[in-house]
């Protein structure tokens, strides 16, 4: 009998108590898996606060201002599930909506209501006029190399709106894309490997981290 029990056994197999395979290896695989996607995920987050970083030292240049992105305390990392906006707020948490939405492969969600915020701080009308046709050119026309999914009759809008352009012409568009990466990106980022992450408190002070 127990020779016919170790017959059944497939060869490379083991057998647990109770019939049921070991998995040691899938837990590994998960794992190593689980280590690459946080470590894939902190190269993409580097990258945006590098980007952040060097636009913040040429807007603060004259005024000799300098201004570094610590990682946020855990405490700080969960007020991002308070709300949307909290997280579009907060730089770092900014860097890593960014990297979570590259992950995603519609980063142009985010790139488009950037464009436009800073759209609508410009107040040179001439400035207004070339910033719209990049938007235009770069998000909304059919094709464009970082084309948004809005509707036919928006993209009509906007194409004449800029003819003569205001700081209204991508707000339609705008809060479109806004409330699409609040009802589905949003919630997903919240369940990354990589917020829950941040969220974990760890013996690592602040301090140290900077260094």
């Amino acid at each position: 009998m127990q020779s016919a029990l170790l017959l059944a056994v497939p060869h490379g197999g083991r057998m647990e108590r109770g019939g049921r395979r070991r998995s040691e290896p899938e837990e590994a695989d998960k794992g190593s898996m689980k280590r690459t996607i946080i470590k894939d995920w902190k190269t993409r987050l580097s990258y945006f606060l590098q980007n952040s970083s060097n636009a913040n030292k040429r807007k603060s240049k004259k005024a000799g201002k300098h201004r570094n992105y610590f990682r946020p305390s855990p405490e700080e990392a969960q007020l991002w599930s308070e709300a949307f906006d909290e997280l579009l707020a907060n730089k770092y948490g900014l860097a890593a909506f960014r990297a979570f939405l590259k992950s995603e492969f519609c980063e142009e969600n985010i790139e488009f209501w950037l464009a436009c915020e800073d759209f609508k701080k410009t107040k040179s009308p001439q400035k207004l006029t070339l910033k719209a046709k990049k938007i235009y050119n770069d998000f909304i026309e059919k094709e464009a190399p970082k084309e948004i999914n809005i509707d036919f009759q928006t993209k009509n809008m906007i194409a004449q709106n800029i003819q003569e352009a205001t700081h209204t012409c991508f707000s339609v568009a705008q809060k479109r894309v806004y409330s699409l990466m609040e009802n589905n990106s949003y919630p997903r980022f919240l369940e990354s490997e990589f917020y829950q992450e941040l969220c974990k408190k760890t013996p690592i002070s602040r301090a140290a981290q900077g260094t």
